[in-house]
């Protein structure tokens, strides 16, 4: 529910705060007051399209806040999809309006419009003269059907769900493999051969062109390197001038130092350390220079070798990482091709059981949805009535269609609020007064099973009076114990069923200004009165009285 609204700089609004109940929240106000000015930034902050008219004259932007209060909704995965910080319960929208552009963000993070539209569609419904309301497009209607029925074919409606997807990607494999079995002979040849000549060349793996360099750097520079490792083992270890015999030297001197002054004894032993290090280099050295060859032959054989690596490289990857994956994508793509030829038949068979199966699961969807539409059919008929729309037929056609994503129906609400006219489609009802009664209708009969939080009404009272107004108040009254209702209204009857009561106030002093109070006993009963009598006096104050004591 929507728990707060905040506006700055919005159209004659300097600043305003406005904290809403959970229940009713009523707004009223002498005509052109501005009270459509709180329900339409409520609906610009879910819009795509925002002017920068909105701004107040002089400023630089316009701010509209809402805070949002979340019991229903796990959104925690889609907000870690999108990079948005979870706040738990509370969601925080906020658009700024600037000459420039309009931005909007989610608990601090920038949103797209299409992000918008998933947070608006959870969380508010607004109907007004000049909106379409959710419930008149007929692609909600078998939603709203399914969800009111879901404790009798909820579970079918699943597996059918479950069923149909497994049915598509089924479908999809089918695809893929006829569109595969129509490449031509030619191509599947050409695909072995490139998958054979990479796998014949017997890479051993994604770095062994690096090796073969390394290798043929050394042999290519056999003879010098035999010569200087030759070098530094004489030097270490040779018959004369030797650094072994002048460290063997050095070792006696501090081998008789230390029999004399035992804090040579550590150094003494260092020097022995020294000693055999460099007998085992002088030994690598040896074994080193002695086992280096100026192999021809294994040269020639690393040349050939990087010749043919390079080829493969030249065609399938400038690594040998690369040549690999590549390997790996065209084996991938001939086993598609040559399972696809032997699959072709079995995937057939598979959709066709698929296909026989949902149609049957649909079959009984179908038959619960069609009892049902006539159920509800009448109960909402039977609101229309209450609700001083007595001439009103109400239907929920359920047709055939082809088999889809829930089942083989489309569902439309269509209506006729005349004797002399026919049942037509909900969305092509004219009156406002009417299709204000019927989505009040609607609405209190789908209430216990619809998600949305906030419905909003501007003026739901237009084109009715007397006992239709009691009536409208009764079911707006209800309605609001299953979700947040907030309206402007001119009617003191639905006025004295708020739970919360906002007045809004025009004042035009140096400048114009729309000022925003929230009424309370006695200026409650007042503007009641005012309402019921176009001025307070004492029989509109005993009216009032009585509506807040009925």
């Amino acid at each position: 529910m929507i728990k707060q609204l905040r506006l700055k700089d919005y159209i004659l609004i300097d600043e305003l705060e406005a904290n809403f109940h959970s229940g009713l929240n009523v707004i009223t106000g002498e005509t052109g007051a501005g009270k459509s000015i709180l329900i339409s930034a409520v609906d610009l902050a879910f819009s795509s399209r925002v002017s920068k008219d909105v701004i107040k004259n002089g400023c630089d932007k316009a701010v509209i806040e809402l805070v949002i209060e979340n019991t229903k909704h796990n959104l925690k995965p889609l907000f870690e999809e999108n990079g948005i910080d979870d706040f738990g319960n509370e969601i925080i929208l906020t658009k700024e309006i600037t000459q420039s552009g309009v931005r909007t963000r989610l608990n601090g993070t920038l949103i797209n419009q299409d992000f918008l539209k998933q947070i608006k569609a959870l969380f508010l419904d607004i109907h007004s003269q000049h909106q379409t309301y959710v419930f008149m497009q007929p692609k909600h209607h078998i939603t709203l059907l399914d969800n009111y029925a879901k404790d009798v074919y909820g579970k079918a409606l699943e597996e059918y769900r479950e069923l149909y997807k497994k049915y598509l990607d089924t479908k999809n494999l089918l695809e893929q493999a006829k569109n595969s079995a129509d490449n031509t002979e030619s191509q599947i040849e050409f695909l072995k051969f490139q998958v054979n000549e990479i796998e014949e060349a017997e890479i051993k793996s994604a770095n062994e062109d690096e090796e073969l360099n390394q290798e043929l750097e050394v042999l290519a520079n056999a003879e010098k390197l035999k010569e200087l490792t030759g070098q530094a083992y004489w030097a270490i270890n040779g018959d004369d001038g030797s650094i072994i015999e002048a460290l063997g030297k050095i070792k006696q001197s501090i081998s008789k130092a230390a029999g004399m002054d035992s804090k040579l004894e550590d150094l003494e032993s260092r020097l022995i350390d020294i000693t055999e290090n460099l007998h085992d280099a002088g030994s690598e050295l040896r074994d080193y220079s002695q086992n280096l060859d100026n192999d021809t032959e294994r040269l020639n054989e690393i040349q050939e070798r990087l010749y043919l690596l390079d080829k493969l490289k030249r065609k399938y990857g400038s690594t040998l990482e690369e040549v690999l994956q590549t390997h790996d994508k065209l084996a991938a793509e001939l086993s598609g091709i040559e399972f696809s030829s032997q699959n072709i038949e079995l995937l057939e068979k598979e959709v066709d059981k698929l296909h026989g199966q949902l149609a049957d699961i649909a079959a009984h969807i179908s038959e619960n949805r069609k009892n049902y539409a006539k159920v509800l059919s009448v109960y909402i008929q039977e609101k229309l009535e209450k609700l001083e729309l007595p001439k009103a037929r109400f239907e929920i056609s359920v047709t055939e269609k082809e088999l889809g994503a829930d089942g083989c129906d489309n569902v439309e609400f269509l209506i006729s609020t005349n004797v002399s006219e026919d049942l037509r489609p909900l969305a092509k009802v004219a009156s406002g007064g009417e299709i204000s009664r019927v989505m009040l209708a609607i609405k209190s009969i789908f209430a216990q099973s619809d998600d949305i939080d906030t419905v909003i009404f501007d003026e739901i009272d237009t084109g009715i009076s007397g006992r239709a107004s009691q009536s409208v108040a009764d079911e707006i009254k209800e309605l609001a114990k299953y979700h947040q209702i907030i309206l402007i209204t001119h009617q003191p009857i639905i006025a004295s069923k708020a739970d919360k009561h906002f007045y809004v106030r025009k004042s035009q002093a140096d400048e114009t200004k729309v000022e925003v109070y929230v009424l309370q006993g006695d200026n409650k009963i007042k503007a009641l009165a005012e309402l019921a009598g176009g001025e307070i006096n004492e029989q509109s104050m005993e009216f009032a009285k009585s509506l807040i004591e009925a």
